[in-house]
């Protein structure tokens, strides 16, 4: 694998959509509303968890952290998408390409295996109910948050070296909208064969496995749900998982698809517009899924507002 002379280059072109000018200020005006809202939203539920006591229990733990990485993952990329759809200046300086790839890669591959910690989190609680705060005691959950972020970081660690150090022939023009470790892949001018196959490797340990644990989880939840005579005990514990089982499909059924396939099959508007969808749309989407029929948030808002009576009404 060639090293290149890459980090001598002042910056890279995010190319973006700048081939549709009139496309630019549409999604110019979409980003921006679905980025505020991602911001209100997620430090909402991040504020909430850590202020209202009621809400000190491992699921609005693992959900105030999920709502800390969807805060810094979106973070860590719209604002430069916004300059780049609103003005003509596209370049990014080769630090700040590196800055964005090992932080979008620490973030998105936390994300992947906190989803299945939270997954595990709804098993326990729907299937051994009377045991639930025992087994999901704070040191665990502190541990299991923990090993979410080990994964996240050593795959940054592994594969950022390795995509940044590609040959890639002077060449300056990424064909995204930010550095994302396909599309950087594909401007290479070398083999890429042994880097796409450690990729697809990693790939398969960070999202196949965490999703067939996701899998299994939800597979004896629904088995224990079955189980449940009373009408309002099926309807009370398919509510408790229903939303985390919407968030994971929104997440993972762009995410795979991005990740699990070689380079050389990789479709450059496809791929813009579903990296679009999760790292923009599904972070704003999150908070709106979890809450909109939660009581005990709900509840939440009405207690910090004041609203003592509203949060009964909940």
């Amino acid at each position: 694998m060639g090293s290149g002379n890459d980090s001598s280059l002042q910056a890279f072109i995010l190319v973006g959509f700048s081939d549709r000018p009139r496309l630019e200020r549409v999604l110019f005006a979409s980003v921006l509303v679905f980025y505020v809202l991602a911001l209100v939203g997620n430090a909402a539920i991040v504020l909430l968890s850590l202020a209202d006591a009621r809400l000190h229990t491992p699921m609005y733990f693992f959900l105030g952290n999920l709502s800390f990485l969807d805060l810094c993952f979106t973070t860590s990329i719209v604002p430069q998408l916004l300059w780049n759809l609103w003005g003509s200046d596209k370049t990014i300086s080769y630090h700040g390409c590196v800055a964005q790839l090992y932080v979008y890669m620490v973030l998105g591959s936390t994300e992947c295996v906190l989803l299945a910690v939270m997954s595990y989190d709804r098993h326990v609680a729907v299937c051994r109910p009377l045991h639930y705060m025992v087994l999901m005691h704070p040191r665990l959950c502190l541990q299991l948050v923990a090993v979410a972020w080990g994964c996240g970081f050593l795959n940054a660690f592994v594969m950022c070296p390795q995509t940044m150090r590609l040959s890639r022939c002077g060449r300056r023009r990424v064909d995204h909208f930010l550095c994302e470790m396909p599309a950087l892949i594909a401007m290479s001018c070398e083999d890429t064969m042994l880097v796409e196959a450690c990729a697809f490797a990693l790939g398969v340990a960070l999202l196949l496995v965490p999703l067939s644990l996701i899998l299994v989880s939800y597979g004896t939840i629904a088995a224990a749900v079955l189980r449940i005579r009373s009408t309002a005990g099926r309807r009370k514990a398919f509510s408790t998982c229903s939303s985390h089982l919407l968030v994971v499909s929104l997440f993972y059924g762009t995410i795979i698809y991005m990740y699990l396939q070689p380079a050389n099959s990789y479709s450059q508007d496809q791929g813009k517009f579903l990296t679009l969808f999760y790292t923009v749309v599904t972070p704003s989407a999150n908070p709106l899924i979890y809450t909109l029929r939660n009581k005990d948030v709900k509840g939440a808002v009405a207690r910090l507002l004041g609203w003592e009576k509203g949060s009964g009404e909940a």
